[in-house]
């Protein structure tokens, strides 16, 4: 497994790439976004840790190029900003998941190590794809068409959408879905899964009414009504 991660900050990137070649992980570190940039360009990761504030391109920018580039990407973003908007925003422009200045490193390679469990492509037995009129999901390849067009998700976005369609008419609610889809709990920060079915009901298009709100409760996919 190649990480490549992204700090302005000496002694966070050192720190860093100690912990995770202890790991047993090949790290690439840059310390601005054009740095890393040219190193994405030119290698292929499994997993990006990126720092939101960083010189010149902010990690917001970074973020976005990377996913013009490739959708599917995990991405984990460090930030010293708390405040939930700043966290809502990078969950916007894609990113898999938002770790808070000062962190834990136990508790950052935990999160890297459930990511790329999540991302290896294991052998197993074939499921068959979701097909409603336009709209395919091959779960087997993490991949949605909607008019043979692919539509480019996340890993959690695809994650999420699984989750919905393969439990049709069931609702999970905000606390439940956060453990199935980012394997831990989130300490209260529902909202990340309201970002992502908003972002999901864009991208889907005409799909996305599917997509069922039960108010006060969570979310569901059911073919026979719309959401709200």
């Amino acid at each position: 497994m190649k990480l490549l991660v992204v700090d302005d900050e000496m002694n966070i990137l050192e720190l860093l790439f100690f912990n995770f070649k202890k790991e047993g992980y090949e790290v690439d570190t840059a310390a601005n976004g054009e740095d890393a940039l040219k190193l994405f360009s030119k290698n292929t990761y499994d997993l990006i840790v990126l720092d939101r504030m960083l010189p010149g391109m902010d990690g917001i920018e970074v973020l976005k190029k990377i996913r013009v580039l490739n959708a599917e990407m995990p991405v984990i973003m460090l930030t010293a900003k708390a405040e939930e908007a700043d966290k809502l925003k990078g969950f916007d422009y894609g990113a898999d998941d938002y770790v808070t200045k000062p962190f834990s490193i136990m508790e950052l390679k935990a999160r890297v190590r459930a990511m790329l469990k999540r991302n290896i492509k294991e052998e197993k037995k074939a499921e068959p794809n979701f097909e409603m009129d336009g709209m395919v999901i091959d779960y087997q390849n993490y991949k949605l068409f909607i008019d043979g067009e692919k539509i480019p998700l996340t890993l959690k976005e695809f994650e999420l959408m699984k989750l919905l369609t393969k439990n049709q008419s069931k609702v999970f609610s905000r606390e439940s879905i956060l453990e199935k889809i980012w394997g831990y709990e989130y300490y209260g920060e529902t909202r990340t899964v309201d970002v992502h079915i908003r972002t999901l009901r864009k991208k889907i298009g005409p799909y996305g009414k599917f997509i069922k709100t039960v108010h006060g409760v969570g979310y569901g996919f059911d073919t026979r009504e719309s959401a709200d």
